[in-house]
């Protein structure tokens, strides 16, 4: 099993150089842990709170990353795909080492008013909007007349190595969408380990049906690791006081449990948790970070 991570973007910061140095801060402190992945997220018309846009700051981000895998999410129906594949083949050529999207069709909420789209055809955009990235993304000149009208579209740089495209979704036609055009599937953060795992089960049943082997069974988890059970339920109280979902969903407590809680998630065919931070506090998040560098090291052989 890989141990990802994906930064949270969004602050309540009086300064907004604050926050944009806490996500510099956490990708070298998941760099120096020996994680395997770093990815950022996607939202628009986010105030009044402080969002880090996904494409500049993964741009900056990568300075402390390495040649480790790292990607970003795309809501594809709320970008044009032809900035979405210079904004790719930009980040690809910075980056010296492997690029992965993330994409999804995004939920029926207020961003896609906000960014003028119809929310009803987001299915169809999304499937248009991904064919004409890759396309793109390939070399070729593009011209659609569908969903999104374009003559004679074209990029540079384009990306030298096949960028690699994961499917978030987590209904059937989404699960099924991962299967026939991504080279892997994100599943749903929120759900509990028995939901997930039916998801995961229907996602390598698709993906067995169109001929495809995933490089990637991925989701998402909020996670703190302490230095103990007792120290990490302790900094998790208010939070856990509060929660009325269920718990499963996180992941916390010492290495050796937060380890034994991914082995779980391995043994039900998962091949990559992507982690983000259960707190808010800087200097905690670091440490629960820098711990991660055991539980991977617990991981590795799963």
């Amino acid at each position: 099993m890989r141990v990802g991570i994906s930064l949270t973007s969004a602050y309540r910061v009086e300064d907004p150089r604050e926050g944009a140095r806490w996500m510099i801060e956490r990708a070298a402190a998941a760099h120096g842990a020996d994680l395997d992945s770093l990815f950022v997220g996607d939202h628009h018309s986010t105030g009044p709170g402080t969002y880090y846009q996904n494409v500049p700051i993964m741009g900056r981000l990568l300075a402390e990353w390495g040649d480790r895998p790292a990607g970003v999410l795309f809501l594809l129906p709320l970008w044009n795909p032809v900035l979405v594949a210079e904004q790719v083949g930009t980040l690809a050529a910075i980056h010296q080492g492997r690029f992965i999207i993330q994409c999804a069709i995004g939920r029926d909420d207020p961003q896609s008013p906000a960014m003028g789209v119809n929310a009803r055809f987001r299915p169809s955009m999304f499937e248009e909007s991904l064919g004409i990235i890759r396309r793109l993304l390939a070399g070729e000149t593009v011209s659609s007349d569908g969903r999104f009208h374009l003559t004679g579209a074209q990029i540079a740089p384009v990306a030298l190595e096949p960028v690699e495209v994961w499917i978030g979704g987590s209904v059937s036609k989404s699960i099924d969408r991962a299967a026939r055009l991504g080279e892997g599937w994100l599943g749903d953060p929120s759900l509990a380990l028995e939901a997930i795992a039916a998801q995961a089960a229907e996602y390598h049943e698709r993906a067995q049906v169109y001929g495809r082997t995933p490089a990637a069974v991925a989701v998402r988890r909020n996670v703190f690791v302490g230095a103990t059970d007792e120290e990490a339920a302790r900094v998790l109280e208010p939070l856990l006081a509060r929660t009325t979902g269920d718990r499963s969903t996180m992941l916390y407590g010492s290495p050796e449990t937060v380890a034994r809680h991914m082995k779980s998630l391995a043994d039900i065919g998962f091949t990559d948790v992507i982690v983000r931070s259960l707190v808010s506090d800087q200097r905690l998040t670091i440490q629960s970070i820098e711990r991660l560098a055991e539980v991977r090291e617990r991981v590795r052989d799963f």
